[in-house]
């Protein structure tokens, strides 16, 4: 039953994710095609800032609640699951508040003095309603993940991408925004509605959910503080390893402009090589990433719980599958990248050319898909610390890289692509090494060469009956 349910829950989220993504990406069609490559630029300057915000808030605070309310659950401690989320709400509104507050202040020096944009500063006041937004939506869906109720998160977060799709829509056509900065912040405004709803419909079920647990009462709840310090201990490791990440994230989404500048290439054209890599090739080679995430949200809970019944078999094997899942998966998304990069660019961006980016950026699929795997595996072996210096050393070696390789002529913009290739490979052998010495898991290498045989053949037949294609085309 157990495993029924973890590939039912996987399933369910990966047709969600998958839906989810392919609004995302519309949405992300639509914006592009509003906002020019130097838009879609200017606007991405602004995620380093909501991300750190957000994480400062909330970071890890997700996973840690559902790996605990998964924990209670399997204990039947449905006092302590009520009491959790009462008490977590509680410090959320009023720790997000607090942040907010000092966020707004600090736009105006932010946009000059940080982004040196100031064309950013209407979309930064906007977002500070989607930090909140999504500050409580978290919260709500680290319960339903934790009681392993992964539908309704799932078929609200299709329902907000719709709307996303919708509200642009309506804003560009009957508004028609001019300026880059009035387009960036109508791009803000319609993320923030779309927050907004998602957490309107996750409060609604959440009300409705949590009322069935109020009649199961076990025994008396544990004491405030041990339910804040249970919370804590998973959720602080994972907040500053995220915020240590959001930093480095920031420092290298503002340094590569710079530095693209400093080997000589005008900011304006910067901005625009910076949009047709980071904004739109990486996001089609990250799109099937949705399939990791979504097993990677059902896998934390699920290790959380073979590990307090000390199902030890289970977990290896769980680990085992997964890793060979994402393995599998980014390969078959460099294969896909390096025969049709150039018809991708146009089917999703209708540009002729991003073909190039797609295929470099397309490089690292098979060790990025894996070492992202690895760190949710991670997670729900409680290793957090772990995962906080791996990551730390990951992001020095991000910075160095970018900082030298982007200003040189001819690398330029490519630096990205080689620092994701370098810092996929580091994290997947730090976290690799951390998973074999807790289960001593073996890999065979004679199955690593199979797949990789696998797949370049793969590579050929795909190649062949694509210049056949071709042929008879002409």
């Amino acid at each position: 039953m157990e495993k029924d349910a973890f590939i039912k829950n996987s399933i369910l989220l990966i047709l969600s994710n998958l839906i989810t993504g392919i609004l995302g990406f519309m949405y992300s069609i639509a914006l592009s095609r509003e906002l020019g490559a130097d838009g879609m630029a200017l606007n991405g300057l602004i995620m380093p800032i909501n991300r750190i915000s957000l994480c400062l808030i909330c970071g890890g605070m997700l996973t840690a609640l559902s790996k605990i309310i998964a924990e209670y659950k399997v204990k039947y401690q449905y006092n302590n699951i009520i009491k959790s989320m009462r008490t977590i709400l509680t410090l959320n509104v009023i720790w997000a508040i607090f942040i907010i507050f000092i966020l707004f202040l600090l736009i105006n020096p932010i946009s000059e003095f940080i982004i040196k944009d100031e064309r950013v500063i209407y979309a930064l006041r906007i977002s500070c309603g989607t930090i909140f937004f999504m500050t409580l939506s978290n919260t709500f869906k680290g319960y339903f993940y934790g009681i392993a109720n992964v539908g309704i998160p799932a078929v609200i977060d299709v329902f907000e991408k719709s709307a996303r799709i919708f509200i642009i829509s309506f804003i560009f056509k009957f508004y028609s925004p001019g300026s880059i900065t009035a387009k960036v912040t109508a791009a803000n405004i319609t993320i923030s509605s779309g927050e907004f709803i998602s957490l309107v419909l996750l409060f609604l079920y959440y009300k409705v959910n949590i009322k069935k647990y109020h009649n199961r009462f076990s025994e008396q709840p544990d004491r405030t503080k041990t339910l804040i310090k249970n919370i804590l201990v998973i959720s602080l490791p994972l907040c500053l390893n995220e915020f240590i990440s959001t930093i480095f994230f920031t420092v290298s989404t503002l340094l590569i402009p710079k530095r693209l500048v400093a080997g000589g290439i005008p900011y304006e054209e910067a901005l625009t090589m910076i949009g047709k890599f980071s904004n739109m090739s990486v996001n089609i080679v990250s799109l099937p990433m949705i399939i990791i995430f979504a097993i990677s949200i059902v896998l934390i809970p699920d290790l959380s719980q073979k590990l307090v019944i000390k199902h030890k078999e289970a977990v290896k094997k769980r680990i085992s599958s997964v890793i060979k899942i994402s393995f599998i998966l980014g390969l078959s998304v460099l294969i896909i990248c390096l025969i049709w990069g150039d018809n991708l660019g146009r089917v999703f961006y209708n540009r002729n050319d991003l073909g190039n980016y797609i295929r470099f950026a397309a490089l690292s699929a098979p060790i990025s898909y894996t070492a992202a795997a690895t760190n949710s595996i991670l997670n729900g072996l409680g290793k957090q610390k772990t995962i906080l210096k791996n990551s730390l050393i990951a992001a020095v070696i991000e910075i160095l890289i970018i900082f030298f390789l982007t200003a040189v002529p001819s690398i330029n913009i490519l630096g990205c692509g080689i620092e994701m290739i370098v810092t996929a490979i580091v994290t997947l052998i730090m976290n690799g090494i951390e998973i074999n010495k807790f289960l001593n898991l073996k890999f065979s290498l004679t199955n690593i060469i199979i797949y990789l045989q696998l797949a370049l053949l793969f590579f050929y037949c795909i190649k062949i009956a694509s210049n056949i294609i071709k042929l008879i085309s002409f």
